[in-house]
């Protein structure tokens, strides 16, 4: 009985290539048409893992944990700076859906500072800023803004406790005039004193107290 032979179905040689080109697991450096590049995991075609990404066109680079494509979890995020031709770190802390969320630490032009809470990429939660001036705010966010309860602590070291709104004094609060030997205390609206008293508070140790008692007019 004559054998039939039927001819061997060959796969598209295109399916081979395909596979090869899926990116799963720990891969070499991969580069994106626009010259980024990227090395770490991976996990169906996208990045998933760890891994580090390098933008061609602003030159920053993401060192930390990937998922899905995006920056989610603990990593570092670094800036050229053209002058010292070296990269400084200027956020390290968590990230999740490719933005700031939790705790994390930033650093800002003019060598301020924030550490604390994060969500959606902006300040909010409780965070501590040094500014530039040498003034600190120790207290609550929200919306990159202080916002809730919190101190501000001057460079004379005069300072403010009470309540925020907006980046501004807001609600019941006190502002300790300690050059001076005086204590505010009373209720502001977006930054200004409304109404309170204003007492002596450690007038003997303060290095300009005013004149006392207050001399007629």
């Amino acid at each position: 009985m004559p054998v039939v032979k039927y001819p061997r179905a060959t796969e598209p040689l295109w399916h081979e290539w395909d596979r090869k080109a899926q990116k799963c697991g720990l891969r070499h450096t991969v580069y994106a048409v626009n010259g980024d590049q990227y090395t770490g995991e991976w996990l169906d075609n996208l990045k998933h893992g760890k891994g580090t990404q390098l933008w061609k066109w602003s030159r920053a680079i993401y060192s930390g944990d990937w998922k899905f494509g995006k920056r989610d979890g603990y990593g570092s995020y670094s800036i050229f700076d053209p002058v010292t031709k070296e990269y400084k770190k200027v956020y390290t802390g968590w990230w999740k859906n490719d933005r700031k969320c939790g705790y994390g630490t930033t650093l800002c032009p003019g060598g301020e500072r924030y550490e604390g809470e994060w969500s959606g990429g902006l300040r909010s939660g409780w965070g501590r800023m040094y500014y530039e001036d040498g003034s600190i705010y120790d207290g609550q966010w929200l919306q990159d803004q202080p916002h809730g309860q919190g101190m501000l602590r001057l460079p004379n070291e005069n300072r403010y406790e009470g309540g925020w709104k907006d980046g501004k004094k807001h609600g019941h609060g006190k502002f300790f005039y300690l050059d001076k030997g005086q204590l505010f205390e009373g209720i502001w609206a977006a930054d200004i004193p409304k109404c309170g008293i204003l007492i002596d508070f450690g007038r003997d140790e303060a290095p300009v107290p005013t004149q006392y008692p207050i001399p007629k007019v």
